[in-house]
C-alpha cells in the first residue's frame, strides 16, 4: 500500500489510538490555529496503519470482561504519559491543530515534536524538546542537578521540581498523579476480582497498591512469579527512555497481551543455555562475573492494546522486564515477544526495505523466523552482561546516565546475534542458516536507524552501522545493495560485544561518550540510502487503529 494510503487509513481510525484520542466533539476551530514548519508536511504519512483485532474466541466471559477493564487502566497511563512528555495542556494543543492529520500525527507523538525525526517540533512556535521532557524544570541545567542535594533525585518514581525559593525538590509520581492512580488501581483491582489465575490477581492487585504507595518492587516481584496465566498486562512507570536528559525518570505505558501458547512452548527449550550463554560471553571473566536469576522466561504474546510510551512513535515489539537489578538477580527476567507486531513490522518494513537495499541474490534470507529470532535474543540479551560496574561505580545504569539506555540497547543487539550465532552451531536452533540471520539482522539495522538519535535504538543501530562498516562486516555495491560479509560479521560482532561489555563493566561514561561522538551519526552515503526508502514511500514504522470496539468487546 503506498504512503498516500496511509493517512486516509489513519484518519479513518477516528482516534482510537489509546487515551490520547480527543474527540472531535470536543475539538474547535474558534482559535488561532498551529501550522506545520517547513518540510513537515511529508512527514505525515510516515505511518503504516495497521487493525489490532487479535481473535479472542477462546476467552471466557470474564476474561474478555478482565481485558476491557486493562485497556481501561490502560487509557489512565496514557494520560500519564502525555503529562510526562508534554509541558502543557494536551486538550489546548490538540484543539489549537484545525486539520484533522496533523493532529493524528500530535497524537501519534504525544506531543508537538516528531519522535522519529530527532524530536524536532513539527508545528510552528515550538522551540526543541526539552532532553528532561516534563519531568525537571525546563531551565535546570544538568550542573544544577549534579550539585543539588535533595531526597529523591535520581528516583525512577519522581519529578524534579522548584519551590516557592526556586530551589529544586523531588515530588512522587504517587502524589503528583494521585487522582490518577487511584483510578487507575480500582481498575486492576476490579480486573483481580475477574482472574482466574490466583496469581494474576495477585500481581494485579500488588501493582495496584504500587500506584497509590510508590513501592513497586513487590508487584514485580508477584509479576514473575506467575507463568501460567494466558492473560497479562505489562503497566505503570517502566522504561526511562523519555528522559533523555538523565535516564533517571520512568514514563507511564502499558502493554495489554494474549499469550500464544504454541510459540511460547517453542521458545522454553531456549531457557535452560542462558547460564552457558553468560558464562560464553566474549569479555574477560570479571565482566560475565554475575549470575542471572534462573527463572527468566520467555513467552510470545499476541498484543491487543497499547498505551503510553509504548505507543509513542515507533512500537515495541519485544519487552526484557523487569529493569529493576534486583529483582533480576533474584527472578531472573521475562521475555516477551509481541508476536503479531513482529509480523506486521516484517510484512509492511522488513521486507520492501530488503527489497530497496539487500542484494538481489540474499534477499531469500530475509525471513521472518530469522527476524522474530533476532528480536527475541535481543531482548535475553538485556539479561546478560552486568548490571554493577566492577570499580565501585555502582549500577551500569547510575554510572552511564542518558547513555546507559542506548549502550544497553547496543549491548542487545549485539549480544543477541552472538547468542543466536552459538545456538545455530550448537544445534539448539534448528530453523534457517546463519546467513538467514546476518542479512535479516542488516537489513533490520537500516529500519532502526530511521527511529532518529532520540531513540534509544536509533542511537544504538547507528553506532553499530558505523562499526560494522569500518569493520567491512558489509559491501556495498554500485547499485546503492548491501551485502553481509560472514567473516567479517562474525569477527566485528565479537568484537563490539566485547567493547560494549567492557564499558558497562568499566563504568565509563567518557568512554562511551566518546563512542557515540564518534560512530552515533548518520553519515552521507546511509542517509542517502534512508532517502531512497523515503522515495519508494515505504513507512517509518506502524501505527495501530486499536481499542476495545475493534476487539468487539
Amino acid at each position: 500500500m503506498k504512503a498516500k494510503n496511509y493517512l486516509a487509513i489513519a484518519i479513518a481510525s477516528a482516534l482510537t489510538l489509546a487515551g490520547c484520542s480527543t474527540s472531535d466533539d470536543n475539538l474547535t476551530s474558534t482559535q488561532p490555529g498551529f501550522e506545520l514548519v517547513e518540510g513537515a508536511q511529508e512527514r505525515l504519512n510516515i505511518y503504516q496503519s495497521v487493525r489490532l483485532d487479535t481473535d479472542l474466541s477462546h476467552l471466557s466471559d470474564n476474561q474478555r470482561a478482565l481485558v476491557g477493564l486493562l485497556i481501561d487502566a490502560s487509557e489512565i497511563m496514557d494520560e500519564l504519559f502525555w503529562r510526562q512528555a508534554y509541558d502543557g495542556d494536551r486538550v489546548e494543543l490538540l484543539n489549537q491543530i484545525h486539520d484533522p492529520a496533523v493532529r493524528k500525527f500530535a497524537e501519534m507523538n504525544y506531543g508537538p515534536w516528531d519522535r522519529l525525526n530527532n524530536d524536532q517540533p513539527f508545528l510552528r512556535g515550538f522551540a526543541e524538546k526539552p532532553l528532561g521532557a516534563n519531568y525537571y524544570p525546563a531551565d535546570m541545567t544538568r550542573e544544577e542537578f549534579n550539585e543539588a542535594d535533595f531526597d529523591g533525585k535520581d528516583s525512577l518514581y519522581t519529578l524534579v521540581r522548584r519551590n516557592a525559593q526556586g530551589e529544586l525538590y523531588a515530588r512522587p509520581y504517587h502524589e503528583e498523579y494521585s487522582d490518577e492512580l487511584e483510578r487507575a488501581a480500582a481498575l486492576l483491582r476490579d480486573a483481580a476480582d475477574l482472574a482466574e489465575y490466583e496469581p494474576f490477581a495477585r500481581y494485579l492487585r500488588a501493582r495496584a497498591d504500587a500506584f497509590v504507595t510508590g513501592e513497586y518492587r513487590q508487584s514485580k516481584i508477584d509479576w514473575m512469579d506467575m507463568q501460567d496465566n494466558l492473560i497479562d498486562v505489562i503497566i505503570g512507570p517502566i522504561e526511562v527512555y523519555e528522559d533523555r536528559l538523565f535516564g533517571y525518570k520512568t514514563g507511564f505505558e502499558s502493554y495489554v497481551l494474549i499469550k500464544d501458547l504454541e510459540w511460547s512452548e517453542r521458545l522454553a527449550v531456549y531457557a535452560e543455555h542462558l547460564p552457558a550463554l553468560q558464562r560464553n560471553l566474549p569479555v574477560a571473566d570479571e565482566y560475565k562475573a554475575e549470575e542471572p536469576g534462573s527463572e527468566a522466561q520467555l513467552n510470545a504474546y499476541d498484543i491487543v492494546y497499547y498505551a503510553g510510551h509504548s505507543n509513542a512513535g515507533s512500537k515495541t515489539i519485544a519487552v526484557n522486564l523487569p529493569n529493576d537489578e534486583e529483582v533480576q538477580l533474584l527472578k531472573g527476567t521475562r521475555r516477551s515477544q509481541l508476536k503479531n507486531a513482529m509480523q506486521a513490522k516484517f510484512d509492511e518494513i522488513l521486507v520492501p526495505i530488503a527489497d530497496q537495499l539487500i542484494v538481489p541474490e540474499q534477499r531469500q534470507h530475509i525471513t521472518f523466523d530469522a527476524f522474530f529470532a533476532n528480536v527475541m535474543f535481543h531482548e535475553v540479551a538485556h539479561g546478560l552482561g552486568i548490571k554493577n560496574t566492577i570499580n565501585d561505580r555502582g549500577t551500569v545504569r547510575a554510572a552511564l546516565r542518558e547513555y546507559s539506555s542506548p549502550l544497553e540497547e547496543g549491548k542487545a543487539d549485539i549480544l543477541g546475534l552472538y547468542m543466536v550465532t552459538q545456538l545455530l552451531e550448537e544445534g539448539v536452533i534448528t530453523e534457517g542458516t546463519l546467513e538467514d540471520y546476518y542479512v535479516t539482522f542488516l537489513a533490520g539495522i537500516f529500519r532502526s536507524v530511521r527511529f532518529g538519535a532520540s531513540s534509544a535504538h536509533g542511537q544504538a543501530n547507528m553506532v553499530r552501522f558505523n562499526y560494522f562498516a569500518d569493520a567491512e562486516a558489509f559491501n556495498r555495491d554500485e547499485n546503492g545493495h548491501y551485502s553481509v560479509n560472514m567473516d567479517n560479521m562474525r569477527t566485528a560482532m565479537n568484537d563490539l560485544s566485547a567493547l560494549i561489555l567492557q564499558l558497562q563493566g568499566d563504568g565509563d561514561y567518557q568512554g562511551v561518550s566518546q563512542l557515540f561522538a564518534e560512530q552515533g551519526h548518520v553519515g552521507e552515503t546511509l542517509q542517502a540510502d534512508l532517502a531512497r526508502l523515503e522515495r519508494a514511500e515505504i513507512p517509518v514504522d506502524i501505527h495501530f487503529e486499536q481499542g476495545k470496539q475493534v476487539l468487539g468487546l
